[in-house]
């Protein structure tokens, strides 16, 4: 077949696809989070910049056994965890110093580990973006909801990472997130307004939420499928970060050696991928990794607890009440997140 016509049958495609997406859009219910449209697709809430991204994700991406993905909900610890998985998989061939100072100065963990959505099908007409120059193992990142993953993931043998945040924490670090975005510059921010979207919150409009099927879904596959799927949660990362690195590097298949322990690999790992040494990368204070989102704005306070100096008592029990709903009914607790003592905060 001629160039011409092969470019002739592309544009066909093209449009027909286009003209499916349109007819799509119409049927699913919208709605407006913090000044954005959103559409609730397959049960999730999806920012409508992004559905034919993730519509070309799930139709044409094709999973590798050793592929190792990224999963989490927005504001629950996705940027630290890129750093963490870039800097273990590739201590052996990069040195540490190499990572941290050079490789972290120019690139921000974003840039990394790339998300499907918003990154790698960013241009749907390019239904088959090019990751043969990827190497192996080949490191992604996805908002997605797991039954919404393409199947190719999901019948391959290749590795999720979830982790998973309290939703007061999750719900607190949203809110400035979402205040920083130029769009959002004359919304006052209120008492008033943050209990309006606690309220949006706690009923599933968030970005790919709702919150509880987010991370039941996860959960539940973790639970049938541990070698497949690590589960951590953000607060355990905190308190016990060593633990959590072993954890994460064994799953890897990338044990820490004897000799990495005694010379205090896991501990420089920990110090290069903190928070506060990636804030102060200019990289992380200057550009745009992820489309509309500046740097700096992945780097605010990353505080267990931080939601007890934004929400009121009467917030915090709404949100707490996420955790007494679906999670404990399909029984899920978090092992760190202590609940509020209702009245003892305030």
């Amino acid at each position: 077949m001629s160039s011409s016509k092969t470019r002739k049958s592309t544009d066909v495609e093209q449009l027909e696809l286009e003209a499916k997406f349109k007819e799509l859009e119409l049927t699913l219910p919208k709605q407006l989070w913090f000044g954005f449209s959103f559409h609730n697709y397959q049960g999730f809430w999806c920012p409508t910049f992004i559905l034919k991204n993730v519509i070309a994700f799930q139709t044409h991406f094709e999973a590798q056994d050793t592929d190792i993905i990224l999963a989490s909900l927005p504001k629950t610890g996705t940027t630290w965890l890129k750093s963490l998985l870039y800097t273990i998989l590739n201590r052996k061939s990069t040195s540490l110093h190499t990572i941290s100072q050079q490789v972290f100065q120019t690139k921000n963990p974003h840039e990394l580990v790339t998300s499907f959505e918003f990154n790698i099908y960013k241009n749907f007409n390019e239904t088959q973006p090019d990751l043969s120059d990827l190497p192996s193992p080949r490191l992604f990142s996805t908002h997605i909801p797991f039954l919404s993953l393409p199947d190719s993931i999901k019948s391959s043998k290749s590795r999720i990472v979830y982790v998973c945040r309290n939703p007061l924490d999750t719900f607190v670090s949203t809110w400035h997130f979402n205040l920083s975005f130029d769009t959002n510059k004359d919304m006052k921010s209120s008492t008033e307004m943050m209990e309006e979207y606690v309220d949006k919150f706690c009923t599933g409009l968030l970005r790919f939420g709702p919150y509880d099927s987010h991370l039941l879904e996860y959960w539940k596959e973790y639970l049938q499928n541990p070698d497949r799927i690590l589960f951590l949660e953000y607060e355990g990362l905190k308190k016990e970060p060593k633990a959590h690195l072993r954890k994460l590097a064994d799953f890897l298949s990338c044990p820490f050696s004897e000799e990495e322990e005694n010379e205090n690999v896991v501990e420089e790992i920990i110090k290069i991928c903190s928070f506060q040494s990636l804030k102060e990368k200019d990289v992380n204070k200057n550009g745009k990794a992820v489309p509309i989102v500046e740097n700096k704005h992945f780097f605010r306070k990353g505080e267990v607890g931080d939601w007890n100096n934004d929400l009121t008592a009467s917030m915090a029990k709404k949100l707490d009440q996420l955790l007494q709903g679906k999670l404990k009914e399909a029984g899920f607790s978090f092992t760190y997140y202590q609940p509020p003592e209702f009245g003892g905060y305030y």
